[in-house]
């Protein structure tokens, strides 16, 4: 049973390429999942130091509800979902996106906006929400494979596709994992956990004294693939494949997500002054498919 107020995905949009890619994104969620759409603007005068009119706050507020129906339009457009909410408040997009997640089930929005600088990767919202949502965030990059719905891309084949979830044995990789095992089961897809095993000295081409590099490396391997078959035996009966390499964890992820449609990653809780970990932090920035991040377990 869903707590109250918790049937929503909650997608944000402002026009942008991706938040279209995004907008469509949400609404195969909602309908794979029997729940409503809020489409999310966020707005706020760029000079906030500067007294400007009445009138002029006006007409912006105007263009920005003039934006959020235009995604509400959108959203019906496509079809599929009956309950289509706007969302529409005066603050920096990343705090009412972030304050919002706490009443949805899921969070879809663009890896950029409209603004900000050509070169940069993401932007501030898909780095902020998924670093501090406490409910799951998937960013969506418009010159991604997000170009087609979920289960329509010819690369899939029958159903919904390959989804990807990194798993090192962590609590937050574990709860990845169960996010995973929910969408495939949702869109008829196979999940493929991935673990990257990167030892320093062996890559160096240097022995540890005194340690039997293979045989770490052997009992890291049997520990993953023990564990992820212990997890696929308690969730949805879905395809499950493993697989472990001698690679840097960031860079498996990278890798492993090429040509998928759905890459997982779990948010361990942060250290102090990091707030994404490199795993997390290379998925956003070069991963082309969609990201889901899972919140840490509570």
């Amino acid at each position: 049973m869903r707590e109250p107020g918790m049937g929503v995905v909650l997608v944000g949009y402002d026009e942008s390429p991706g938040s279209e890619q995004a907008l469509r994104w949400a609404v195969e969620e909602a309908r794979l999942r029997g729940l409503a759409v809020v489409v999310c603007h966020a707005w706020n005068w760029p000079y906030p130091l500067r007294a400007v009119s009445r009138a002029l706050l006006a007409e912006v507020e105007r263009v920005a509800a003039g934006v959020v129906e235009d995604g509400v339009r959108r959203v019906r457009a496509l079809g599929g979902v009956q309950d289509v909410r706007p969302l529409l408040v005066k603050r920096p997009a990343s705090a009412v996106l972030l304050e919002a997640a706490a009443q949805a089930e899921l969070v879809v929005l663009g890896s950029r906006g409209v603004g900000g600088f050509e070169d940069l990767r993401v932007g501030s919202a898909a780095v902020q929400v998924p670093a501090h949502s406490p409910t799951p965030v998937i960013v969506v990059r418009p010159d991604g494979h997000s170009d087609d719905p979920p289960g329509t891309r010819p690369d899939e084949g029958a159903g919904g596709g390959r989804i990807v979830v990194g798993v090192d044995g962590s609590p937050a990789s574990l709860a990845a994992f169960g996010f995973a095992v929910r969408e495939a089961a949702l869109r008829d897809g196979v999940v493929e956990a991935v673990c990257g095993w990167w030892d320093p000295c062996a890559w160096q081409g240097h022995e540890e004294p005194f340690v039997d590099n293979a045989r770490v490396r052997a009992e890291a391997e049997s520990g993953f693939r023990d564990v992820v078959r212990r997890l696929a035996g308690c969730g949805p009966d879905v395809p499950v494949t493993a697989t472990f390499e001698a690679e840097r964890p960031p860079r498996m992820v990278v890798e492993s997500a090429k040509g998928a449609t759905l890459l997982v990653v779990g948010r361990s809780h942060r250290q102090a002054g990091v707030l994404v970990g490199p795993v997390l932090q290379a998925a956003l920035a070069e991963v082309r498919c969609p990201v889901a991040v899972t919140p840490p377990p509570s």
